[in-house]
């Protein structure tokens, strides 16, 4: 038959499209077979258990993300695999404690940290929760005075007029008490009026108007984005495809969160007063000099952070903690004895005062294991050279997860899991074995929260 043409010869292009419509093809799909085979058969990870199809591609554990069904699933796959699950071709989940302490503990001098997921935090590398390692910690020293026991003093008269504001809606809105309302509507707008004005210097006016400030639905807005965007860059040859069909209006919206954050934050600086908020903190001068303080976009990325972090997530925790306590009596009535027993009147309650309250405490560390405001922490990037995580080796640039749903109802470290059950934290003798180190809703080592307070 002889050759196809001969190679001497120019051979007009259109003579070449019926074979590069059989290799164009034939060659992505090659491609596209060998990722799956190569994940199952040769990756560094592939001795590592958990479901299959999980391994051999990043889709299962994508589709479970967005639609919010990953901390059920992924308890599940703990319960069947144990404290290691291979979550994706390069994503390792643990719910074991050494894994935790080895992960996001403190490392030997020299070794460098197991960051955090550069993907994960991209837009984030101005603030304390996405700064590389120095940069972290000149933030976390920084806006530590913000936090302090003596700030937080400072601030009480600020957060009560809120609270006493939060009462005297609900009075009114629920008619003296003869009206459900939706508590969780409630808290939120107390919490981010409370967050905005120790962030921005003036609140969001929920409370005032009953309602959610546009800027707070722009972060709601802004944090569903986020996950999209993130899931959408883990498939880098198809993320210019998968962002097509992300709205045009969401690549704007942490843009715009951005611009109003840095709006909000020149008005604050303009304004000469030592109110007791974290734009004071950040600004006070620092006994390391120049070096010590914070840029005018660093200042506004934290102030945006906190507005994120200490608002919703506290919402959620107290929303919570109202839910638990009405689905079980016998707790409401014996953390409502505690109270009233302790303060004969109002005045004598304060954030002092509430630290002898050991069963309300202890009603608010349940709830937090029971449904952890963050249910999800920002991935650990495995730093160079690798690293030995129970007693396995596990190569440079692996992504580690810790759900905390996959922990905190483990059977495997905890009696009655799914039970709300206050007195575990207070040494009943039925929780004598329970690991409670375990539970670490405010995250551990270097980096944990900085508002655990």
């Amino acid at each position: 038959m002889g050759i196809l043409f001969d190679p001497n010869e120019d051979l007009p292009l259109i003579h070449l499209l019926p074979i590069l419509a059989i290799l164009v093809p034939g060659i992505t799909l090659g491609y596209l077979l060998w990722i799956p085979i190569y994940n199952l058969f040769f990756h560094p990870l592939r001795s590592y258990p958990g479901p299959k199809l999980w391994a051999a591609t990043r889709i299962p554990y994508t589709l479970n993300y967005l639609s919010g069904h990953a901390p059920k699933k992924i308890l599940e796959l703990h319960d069947t695999y144990g404290p290691v699950v291979r979550l994706a071709p390069d994503f390792l989940s643990y719910n074991h404690p050494e894994a935790s302490k080895q992960v996001r503990g403190h490392r030997k001098t020299g070794l460098p940290e197991h960051s955090k997921d550069p993907l994960h935090v991209r837009l984030l590398r101005n603030n304390i929760i996405g700064a590389d390692r120095e940069t972290h910690a000149r933030h976390r020293r920084i806006l530590a005075h913000g936090f302090s026991n003596q700030a937080m003093i400072n601030q009480e008269p600020l957060i009560k007029t809120y609270v006493d504001m939060l009462f005297e809606k609900l009075d009114t809105e629920s008619a003296g008490g003869t009206k459900a309302l939706d508590m969780v509507k409630w808290y939120n707008y107390t919490t981010f009026d409370i967050i905005g004005d120790l962030s921005f210097g003036e609140p969001f006016g929920c409370l005032e108007t009953s309602t959610y400030h546009p800027w707070v639905s722009l972060i709601y807005i802004s944090i569903k984005n986020k996950a999209f965007i993130v899931s959408a860059e883990r498939f880098p040859a198809l993320t210019p495809l998968l962002k097509q069909f992300i709205p045009k209006e969401i690549a704007t919206k942490f843009a715009e969160h951005t611009q109003l954050s840095e709006a909000k934050v020149r008005k604050r600086l303009a304004t000469a007063t030592a109110r007791p908020d974290f734009i004071n903190s950040m600004t006070q001068p620092k006994r390391g000099g120049a070096d010590e303080g914070l840029s005018f976009e660093e200042m506004a990325s934290n102030a945006s952070m906190l507005i994120i972090a200490g608002s919703e997530t506290t919402a959620t925790a107290l929303s919570a903690a109202t839910y638990f306590l009405g689905a079980d009596p016998r707790a409401l009535d014996i953390v409502t004895e505690e109270v009233r027993s302790a303060f004969p009147n109002e005045e004598d309650i304060t954030l002092i005062s509430v630290q002898k309250l050991t069963y309300m405490l202890a009603v608010l560390d349940e709830t937090l294991r029971m449904y952890p405001p963050a249910p999800i922490t920002q991935p650990r990037k495995i730093a160079e050279g690798g690293d030995t995580i129970l007693g396995r080796f596990v190569p440079a640039g692996t992504k580690i997860e810790f759900w905390p749903s996959a922990i905190y109802r483990s059977s495997q470290y905890l009696t009655q899991p799914n039970d709300f059950i206050p007195e575990r934290w207070l040494g009943d003798q039925r929780f004598a074995k329970d690991r409670m180190e375990i539970i670490e809703p405010f995250s551990s080592g270097p980096r944990n929260c900085i508002g655990k307070k």
